[in-house]
């Protein structure tokens, strides 16, 4: 029996949905490695494991996430991590034989980037390949109806990439990728605490602070305590932080992502900008569920602003919708 699958890799978390069955895995993206001994380096931890140790490894233990900015940074180590996902959810190397793997890419991805994961699924003895990009699967994620004459807008705003592409199926008409999206608010929040509360925090207390009180409401009050280590003495210490500490923070980057959506926005004929000014823009990427991120998108574009339920697995999904369709097949992907 042919195993179908969809496989998303993100910088931050990579998803897989299996036709017919769902999502199936969101893990972290991530390895951890012990330090060179005798010249060799042993993978310790994969996925969610490896991603818990960030900040609470030993001294001889490197968290290496392989993926930076949708670009495959270390080859060896995403291969390892994804034939670790795939024995999770019962793709044994026997069943890869028999097993087709679609590969949701970012909208400007080169040949390059493709090879990377040619040769990343002939090590996991993977029989079929192919690629989709991430507006068109999104924007499927999102149950829309794609046509060859209808122009749609897709933004998918990830952890370390935001995706903006304007595309029907007859191609992509104007889009780009832009090294941008939530990991660079993690950043600026562990320096905002740093330099503001004197208190030091890891990668992962920043995500979860984002996730948990980041709101793009101005008047929204969420509190969270963040435990972390006094940047003077060293000392555990721990400070409430709410969500207006951090609304300057979250706003200064999304206003970034509209600033380079007005740019593709400018740069369209002017049929094809009347179409997508009236069919709205299509949210998707795990950012875009922050509370009221769509509001202030549309407050800030003008337009109308479409989400989905499951914004984060929207290209995951649409994936799927793709890969088991021979006409969208045809119109959306490449076979490899």
């Amino acid at each position: 029996m042919m195993n179908r699958l969809v496989i998303d890799v993100g910088s931050w978390i990579t998803k897989i949905c299996i036709l017919g069955s769902g999502v199936v895995l969101t893990e972290a993206t991530c390895v951890a490695l012990s330090d060179e001994v005798d010249g060799v380096v042993t993978i310790k931890a994969f996925g969610d494991t490896a991603r818990a140790l960030s900040g609470r490894a030993a001294q001889n233990t490197r968290i290496v996430n392989p993926v930076c900015e949708g670009d495959i940074v270390h080859t060896k180590l995403l291969g390892e991590l994804l034939k670790h996902f795939l024995y999770k959810i019962e793709i044994t190397p026997r069943k890869a034989k028999t097993t087709e793997i679609m590969f949701v890419i970012p909208c400007s991805a080169t040949r390059e980037l493709r090879d990377k994961y040619l040769e990343i699924a002939a090590e996991c003895g993977v029989g079929r390949v192919y690629f989709t990009r991430t507006p068109f699967a999104a924007v499927l994620g999102h149950n829309v109806t794609l046509s060859d004459t209808a122009p749609v807008f897709c933004v998918d705003v990830g952890y370390g990439k935001t995706d903006i592409s304007v595309f029907s199926l007859d191609g992509i008409i104007l889009g780009f990728t832009a090294n941008l999206g939530g990991g660079n608010i993690d950043v600026h929040i562990i320096d905002l605490l740093a330099d503001n509360y004197g208190i030091r925090i890891g990668a992962l207390t920043a995500e979860k602070l984002k996730n948990v009180v980041g709101s793009l409401y101005e008047d929204e009050n969420k509190i969270n305590v963040v435990i972390g280590r006094d940047a003077a003495t060293g000392e555990p210490t721990q400070v409430a932080v709410n969500s207006s500490q951090l609304y300057d923070v979250i706003r200064l980057y999304v206003d970034k992502i509209i600033e380079y959506v007005r740019a593709v926005l400018s740069e369209l004929p002017a049929e094809v900008a009347s179409a997508v000014v009236n069919g709205g823009v299509y949210l998707s990427g795990g950012l875009s569920k922050m509370d009221g991120f769509a509001e202030y998108f549309a407050a800030g574009l003008e337009i109308k602003v479409n989400t989905c339920e499951e914004p984060a697995l929207a290209s995951v999904i649409g994936g799927c919708t793709v890969l088991s369709s021979p006409y969208l097949c045809s119109k959306a992907a490449t076979v490899n």
